[in-house]
């Protein structure tokens, strides 16, 4: 359906044929907060995506159509040829970044793209999207860039012509994806390992808040302050080769109890917490363990809620709904203060508690929360 959907707009725009490629979206199943304190982050890429038809066209320049947004674009490679529209900045920033690696390699080219990731709901429509392009053109003009730089080639374009400082999980998940199992990546060495996520019996299901309190950007600050400030502390308390939370335990921690505030203490004791969780979640995976999972991510929640205090009261309430229903897991994902849960949720109980989650959030906040079953799918690719 998307494919002829984009087809048709590249004929329209630009005749003929081009090829297809693909990128996907993400979820990450437990590992919050973790990323810029050394931790592990534990995503997967999803069944929902970007989907590019693209083709060289023999010029110098980029031509580049929005089905989902219909609109167009034209630009060159050139730093002063910036489109002004912010969503083909993400294309635009794409070719700047790969110039910026391998020099002059780049040839114009015409292309149509459209997406079924929510936007807005935490599944990093905008790494899909870059994602799609830079495997795309790697493939295309055979450049041999490995896979880690082009997630890095995703994160650049966000950093540098979009204005977002966000960590590498994203493109990485969208880059890497493979059906069938999740990923641990390791943000302090970027090793990365595969785990199984076969949930027989169990299913996926985001809900979506279809809120964002307004505190997101500079409560995020405050928080990556408290925990670099328990780092110094602890540091100073004798062990001078902590550079993270991530070297940190509890027994060190509890040394600088009465060196830093009480909010701080808790901030890191959750990053303790939770990248042990990462970890204890990945052990049960290989033992096909659904329900330890489960409890890891309530776990979460509680944390995050609690002690790193970045939920509300929209998020509590789905959280709490899923536990009365016996949802087997549930958290909020993502950074926080607004969007979605992810359930992880027996078939039997499925119909039940996503009818009695609608039902009575509308009653609660006077609006529903939106859907969204995710399956646990591939990566970037060249569609045949």
């Amino acid at each position: 359906m998307m494919r002829e959907k984009i087809h048709e707009q590249f004929q329209k725009h630009f005749g003929g044929s081009g090829e297809f490629y693909a990128s996907a979206g993400r979820i990450n199943l437990i590992g919050e907060h973790t990323d810029y304190n050394g931790g592990f982050v534990f995503p997967g890429a999803i069944d929902k995506g970007m989907m590019a038809e693209i083709r060289l066209n023999g010029t110098d320049r980029v031509r580049v159509y929005s089905v989902d947004l219909e609109d167009s674009a034209e630009f060159g490679f050139r730093e002063e040829d910036a489109p002004s529209a912010s969503w083909a900045r993400y294309v635009f920033g794409v070719c700047r970044e790969i110039i910026k690696r391998c020099g002059d390699v780049l040839k114009g080219f015409d292309a149509a793209f459209a997406g079924d990731v929510p936007l807005g709901a935490g599944m990093s429509s905008s790494a899909a999207l870059e994602s799609t392009f830079a495997f795309a053109l790697n493939d295309m003009l055979e450049l041999s860039i490995d896979k880690f730089e082009l997630a890095r080639i995703g994160q650049s374009t966000e950093h540098n012509y979009c204005g977002v400082n966000c960590g590498i999980m994203d493109q990485f998940a969208s880059i890497f994806g493979k059906a069938g199992s999740l990923i641990r990546l390791d943000c302090r060495s970027m090793e990365y390992k595969y785990f199984p996520f076969h949930p027989k019996g169990y299913r996926l299901v985001l809900l979506d808040s279809v809120v964002k309190h307004e505190l997101a950007s500079s409560a995020y600050n405050r928080r990556r302050a408290s925990c670099e400030t328990v780092v110094t502390a602890v540091k100073a308390a004798g062990h001078p080769s902590v550079e993270y939370l991530r070297d940190v335990d509890m027994a060190m921690l509890a040394e600088v109890k009465g060196k830093v505030s009480d909010e701080d203490y808790m901030r890191a004791e959750y990053v303790i917490e939770e990248i042990q969780r990462v970890l204890d979640v990945c052990d049960a995976l290989e033992r096909d363990d659904y329900e330890t999972v489960g409890a890891k991510m309530y776990e979460t929640h509680h944390g995050m809620s609690r002690l790193y205090e970045v939920s509300c009261p929209e998020l509590d309430f789905l959280n709490d709904l899923a536990r009365e229903c016996g949802v087997t897991g549930s958290r909020v994902m993502g950074g926080g203060f607004g969007g979605c849960t992810i359930n992880l949720v027996k078939d039997e109980l499925y119909d039940s508690f996503i009818s009695r989650a609608v039902r009575d959030f509308s009653a609660k906040f006077g609006h529903e929360p939106k859907v969204y079953p995710v399956v646990i799918s591939d990566g970037a690719r060249k569609l045949e």
